[in-house]
């Protein structure tokens, strides 16, 4: 019976001994902590997309409360709703908050644009990449091997005819996808413009238009019809200023490859018809006019 006691007993002291280590460690090692900070995770969606450029949601609400100078705009699936919140517990200034969705910059779909090669391997985007620079002609477009759409999760991207097309109602602008295209062709744009250059290649405009029927090809035309100076052709490329953009669409009528793309629904654009200019009136004619004018106005006072 002792053999067995004896056992017993040491092992109950020696776990009370530890007990004991682990109280006494735990306060000697215990770091405070804010209790903001667990407040302001509460407000944030828990997506831990990792788009506010912090590691997870948790890390954010830390860096939030220790450093005054992190904004409280930076979580794009919270949206305005939880930036205000988050404002109003550590009271800061929300700011102008301009909704973003995601926009991929290509409109190379398979009847559009040429091949290198089919790719055999691993089905992804960084990998056909990676070995052999791009499987298309254009060497800056959509590689179509859906790496942004296994990234997602919102299911708010797919691939559609060769092309990645992001369903804007889905997009919390997190940022995943474009930190995952390996092309760089995914970018946040604001909400509200409607008007898109979907080309990426900075090719000559003969040789883009040869890699995709749909290229931009740096014609300028774009450029001399708009009348909000929104739009400038840089490296042979389109290039929208979303800030100065109206969304008129005059560009898309103008553009003659369809790079160009809007998102609200236009109108035809109607034909203009050549018409033969009015003769030019002699002074004697002129004269005439002018008295019939006055005589008739005459007439009605009368």
């Amino acid at each position: 019976m002792t053999n067995i006691i004896t056992p017993v007993i040491l092992i109950s002291v020696i776990g009370l001994i530890c007990a004991g280590l682990l109280v006494i460690a735990s306060k000697v090692f215990h770091v405070a902590v804010d209790e903001r900070v667990t407040q302001v995770r509460e407000c944030l969606p828990g997506a831990n997309c990792g788009g506010c450029g912090f590691a997870g949601c948790d890390d954010y609400a830390a860096n939030l409360v220790a450093d005054e100078s992190v904004p409280c705009t930076l979580c794009s699936p919270g949206g305005a709703a939880a930036a205000e919140a988050i404002a109003e517990l550590l009271g800061k200034s929300v700011g102008s908050i301009e909704p973003e969705v995601a926009q991929v910059l290509c409109n190379g779909v398979c009847d559009k644009t040429r091949k290198n090669h089919e790719w055999q391997g691993f089905q992804s985007c960084k990998g056909a990449k990676g070995w052999f620079t791009s499987p298309n002609a254009c060497m800056f477009g959509c590689i179509g091997l859906g790496d942004c759409v296994n990234v997602c999760e919102f299911d708010a991207i797919g691939i559609i005819d060769g092309v990645a097309v992001v369903n804007r109602e889905n997009c919390t602008a997190c940022g995943m996808c474009v930190k995952t295209c390996p092309q760089s062709i995914i970018k946040l744009v604001p909400v509200k413009s409607k008007v898109h250059v979907l080309c990426s290649s900075t090719d000559k405009g003969a040789v883009a238009r040869k890699n995709c029927d749909n290229a931009c090809i740096g014609c300028m035309k774009c450029v001399k019809v708009c009348n909000f100076d929104a739009i400038h052709v840089e490296d042979n490329l389109a290039r929208i200023d979303y800030s100065k953009c109206t969304s008129c669409g005059l560009c898309v009528y103008e553009c003659p490859t369809g790079a160009i793309n809007s998102f609200r629904k236009l109108k035809p654009k109607k034909k203009t018809e050549n018409k033969p200019a009015s003769p030019k009136l002699t002074p004697e004619q002129i004269e005439e006019l002018k008295a019939k004018k006055a005589a008739k106005k005459a007439a009605a006072q009368q």
